[in-house]
């Protein structure tokens, strides 16, 4: 397996506290069958600042020392960017940096919010050739209350990329329920662990894919496999049309 979005890198974020952290995180990895790991620490949140300059060099010691210690896990760079204006201006400042060398680009939103210049921004990212993905939409507030948001975010060309641990029910029932209804509705391209420690905030990229096998069948588990796999080869990844999430009833009324 392949995990498009991480927190393994130490020291850096509320991921890994430091590099024996990010050795305990890559041991889990590998039990749970995953051999390759983009690290994609915060970018631009409240919290914290990682431009492009500070992850290089983390990437290439944390590679060093899973061969030192003969695990098989190879950490590729990346970076998960809460959205902001100027995003492509710092862009060609150097300090944006796309997921593993790729023209990939992750967003991440506020937790309960949708900028209202999104759409706009998401249109001139693809304009300079990214592919925008946009992390986690079912932990979004308002997405999960206007999911057409995130229809038309897709349908004008975001890829998005869902939790592990959402589809497992790690977030409560109501979060697994709209993670299906975007998979149901065809608006889901990944699956990535967001994975911060190996206690509170683990892999479950395995139980996940269990998940989706028995309720979705085999087909779908290639597809977001594949998907992970094209990204990391920098090549188009696969689109089904997206649909409008379907409001279920309930008691028999809408």
């Amino acid at each position: 397996m392949i995990d498009i979005h991480s927190h393994i890198l130490p020291g850096i974020d509320d991921g890994a506290k430091d590099l024996e952290g990010s050795i305990e995180m890559a041991r889990k990895a590998v039990q749970e069958g995953i051999h390759t790991i983009i690290a994609t620490p915060h970018h631009k949140n409240e919290k914290f600042e990682n431009p492009k300059q500070d992850i290089l060099p983390l990437v290439e010691q944390l590679n060093r020392r899973l061969q030192e210690e003969n695990i098989n896990l190879n950490i590729l760079p990346g970076q998960e960017v809460r959205i902001f204006g100027e995003l492509l201006e710092d862009y060609e400042k150097g300090t944006i940096l796309p997921l593993a060398s790729s023209s990939y680009l992750f967003i991440e939103f506020p937790s309960d919010s949708v900028p209202r210049y999104t759409e706009k921004l998401i249109y001139d990212i693809q304009l300079t050739g990214f592919q925008p993905i946009i992390v986690h939409p079912e932990r979004n507030a308002e997405l999960m209350e206007r999911p057409e948001k995130l229809y038309r975010l897709v349908k004008n060309g975001a890829a998005t990329q869902l939790t592990a641990a959402s589809i497992a029910g790690y977030f409560g029932k109501n979060i697994q329920k709209f993670t299906g209804q975007i998979i149901e509705a065809n608006l889901a391209h990944f699956i990535a662990s967001d994975a911060h420690n190996i206690t509170t905030r683990a892999f479950k990229m395995k139980e996940a894919y269990d998940f989706i096998e028995k309720k979705y069948g085999s087909q779908m588990v290639y597809y977001f496999m594949e998907n992970a796999e094209l990204l990391i080869d920098q090549k188009a990844i696969f689109k089904e049309i997206p649909q409008q999430v379907k409001k279920k009833k309930i008691l028999g009324i809408f």
